[in-house]
């Protein structure tokens, strides 16, 4: 690190890329910046998004809050109010208020602006990766002279589907001559497990494949203009994605196809150590990016601008940046949350889920109503293909009846079965597993006060002020049963003590189109 110089952070992140990257294995795609840079720094191999959604996953990045806690439901619209509520603190307001030159290049999709006061917002819509690195040069050029250290977010909008049945902008050029042509032939392109092999999946994995590409000459580009301006030394920097591929089965899913994913961090002072090419194999969140950053820079980690904004929860994960091993308990967590409630507004489809290193918990709410598609991928020439196969329809070695109907639980262990296709909730020998994991994933709800811990089919979140009155009894069970309505077997705990707060809202509520300030909930 430079002496006396104030640290700076750079985050980079890919629209859903999944873990389509050469350092992650994948053999026939051709990213060799990004695998240099994970040569060089460190990877996560356990990095995991909140939920499988581009909005949703970027607030959580951005906020240090689960979507369930920050309002952005689900993609960022005017029209449904899917937009982070106005009195939760986020990065930029929180850089901001340290002295910070805060920006973003490209692709925002958070909302609203107010509540995300970068300084410089430039959302530029390009896929010309040339463009970005002079976008973000320029940022760099306005940093040195305004004297500030920085928070610089890069949001690439490759490698998302373009409006085409199956395409990914590739013809959108021309682009700059400094964005080099790549061209992948379908028969050469790799078949994930979770997919099954029919023309149309190739001819996009091909496209793919080359938004893909050109997405990694635009992070080569930034980082030599990092390191050209003389900032390289001082600045933490990020490269992940948002979510998982854009292929039924993954994006919009809390399996691991769409939340486990690429995760590279290149922590300056590791460098200056020659400390390179970890493989870290611990679990974190995206929760614990917020915290990581402020950490880097000296912020405090529980600074706030709003006296009613949630505390977050995540930590930051540099004291185990380095690590090449799992660390003890003791140091570090090893378990993550996740929380997914809709992608587009019509996609309703509340679920949550606890991912321990061997075991993870799925929690449906909305089980009864059909997953829903995305449109893109509902649209998508891979998946006309999978649908028309003779004889019963696979996902990988997952059925498509069994991907569109879900049980209220799924209990998988990962170590035998990554794929998590052989649920395990309704094997008597996983019992005392399945009510433990219950029980951790209904006492984080609580703790995150979520609107979407249901019991008997109502929202305990949204009924706490009838609770307090000892005679109102809810039964203990996830579903409300039309054949048997009785209240009167055994009631569901009091879960929380709603102080005058009717949307149930951590710290706050959006009521009737304003920001209400209201006392913070407490558990009863």
């Amino acid at each position: 690190m430079s002496h006396g110089k104030k640290r700076n952070v750079l985050f980079m992140v890919a629209d859903d890329l999944g873990k389509y990257l050469g350092c992650y294995g994948v053999k026939s795609v051709s990213t060799p910046h990004i695998d240099k840079f994970a040569e060089d720094n460190v990877k996560f191999d356990m990095a995991y998004a909140s939920t499988a959604s581009c909005s949703g996953s970027r607030s959580t990045i951005y906020t240090g809050l689960h979507t369930h806690e920050n309002g952005q439901y689900g993609l960022n619209s005017i029209a449904t109010h899917f937009q982070t509520f106005e009195f939760v603190d986020t990065l930029p307001a929180l850089f901001n208020k340290a002295g910070y030159l805060t920006g973003i290049v490209g692709k925002v999709h958070v909302g609203i602006k107010s509540t995300y006061p970068w300084t410089v917002y430039d959302d530029i819509e390009t896929r010309d990766s040339a463009k970005y690195a002079d976008h973000v040069d320029a940022f760099f050029e306005q940093a040195k002279k305004e004297d500030k250290p920085f928070n610089l977010i890069v949001g690439f909008h490759d490698t998302h589907r373009d409006f085409t049945r199956g395409g990914f902008a590739n013809t959108q050029g021309p682009f700059d001559p400094r964005v080099k042509p790549y061209k992948c032939n379908p028969e050469d392109v790799e078949i994930p497990p979770w997919l099954p092999d029919v023309p149309g999946l190739r001819k996009e994995l091909a496209e793919y494949y080359e938004s893909i590409n050109r997405l990694d000459q635009g992070v080569g580009m930034i980082l030599e203009n990092l390191k050209k301006q003389g900032l390289d030394e001082d600045t933490l920097v990020f490269f992940c994605s948002d979510n998982g591929a854009p292929f039924v089965n993954a994006k919009t899913t809390l399996y691991e196809s769409g939340t486990c994913l690429p995760f590279l961090v290149r922590d300056p002072r590791l460098a200056a150590k020659g400390i390179k090419n970890v493989t870290n194999p611990n679990m974190i969140s995206y929760l614990d990016i917020l915290p990581t950053m402020l950490d880097f820079c000296g912020i405090p980690l529980d600074l706030k601008i709003q006296d009613n904004a949630p505390p977050r929860l995540g930590q930051s994960f540099l004291p185990i940046l380095e690590k090449s091993e799992i660390v003890p308990e003791s140091e570090w967590k090893h378990h993550i949350f996740g929380s997914h409630t809709f992608h587009q507004r019509e996609n309703y489809w509340p679920t949550r889920i606890i991912r321990t290193r061997k075991y993870k918990y799925h929690r449906n709410i909305a089980w009864r109503l059909d997953f829903p598609f995305s449109s893109d991928l509902y649209a998508s020439l891979s998946f006309e293909d999978m649908r028309n196969v003779d004889g019963p329809v696979m996902l990988g070695s997952r059925s498509l009846e069994d991907y569109v109907f879900r049980p209220a639980e799924e209990l998988y262990d990962l170590e035998a079965d990554p794929l998590e296709v052989h649920d395990l909730h309704r094997d008597p020998q996983y019992k005392d597993i399945l009510l433990d994991l219950r029980k951790k994933l209904e006492d984080w709800q609580r703790q995150t006060e979520d609107l979407w811990i249901y019991k008997d089919g109502i929202s305990m979140k949204t009924l706490s002020h009838h609770l307090a009155d000892d005679s109102m009894i809810v039964p203990d069970q996830f579903d409300f049963d039309v054949k048997n309505p009785r209240n009167l077997g055994p009631k569901a705990p009091k879960t929380f003590k709603l102080q005058g707060n009717p949307e149930g809202v951590r710290g706050g509520a959006l009521y009737a189109g304003k920001n209400v300030q209201m006392a913070k909930s407490k558990e009863a």
